[in-house]
């Protein structure tokens, strides 16, 4: 399966960071199945940062690795996907409930962010959030949130934008 990666700099060694961000899947050294979506965030990236040059590192994920890997998949933005986003934007604990080499859903977008943070405001409960994303067409993440996990993927080759 191949996976893209966006950002300002070429990545042919993933590496997992200690300071990041919060982030919706925690930390992790994240990648998508949509190339468009890697494309537009390497983009943003590089004009952010004001440095590199926006990039799409592509890679194999080897099918083989992921029998011996403990993955969290959501197949769609429900309840379950928002308290695990939720813990992990407010960094509530995030590393006592994440003991996961992969997690694999939806991603929160511009397009949604404004619901999500009407969420984590209390304007909105669980059930008003999830009937707001289901229309949107969300694009998946997938966080590689250990070295194990990230031996599992093979650079093939960079796009420079």
């Amino acid at each position: 399966m191949e996976l893209f990666h966006g950002s300002n700099v070429v990545v042919r060694r993933p590496v997992l960071l200690e300071n990041q961000r919060n982030l919706d899947f925690g930390k992790g050294f994240y990648t998508t199945t949509d190339y468009e979506q890697a494309r537009k965030w390497a983009e943003r990236s590089a004009r952010i940062r004001k440095t590199g040059h926006a990039s799409v590192s592509v890679f194999e994920l080897q099918d083989d690795c992921l029998a011996s890997l403990n993955i969290l998949k959501f197949d769609h933005a429900d309840e379950k996907w928002l308290d695990y986003i939720t813990v992990n934007r407010k960094g509530i604990n995030a590393d006592k409930y994440d003991n996961w080499d992969i997690v694999w859903g939806p991603v929160v977008n511009d397009q949604t962010i404004q619901t999500i943070v009407l969420y984590f405001d209390g304007f909105l409960d669980e059930q008003e959030t999830i009937k707001r994303l289901l229309p949107q067409k969300l694009k998946d993440q997938v966080a590689f949130k250990t070295n194990k996990a990230l031996e599992g993927l093979k650079f093939v080759r960079e796009v420079i934008l």
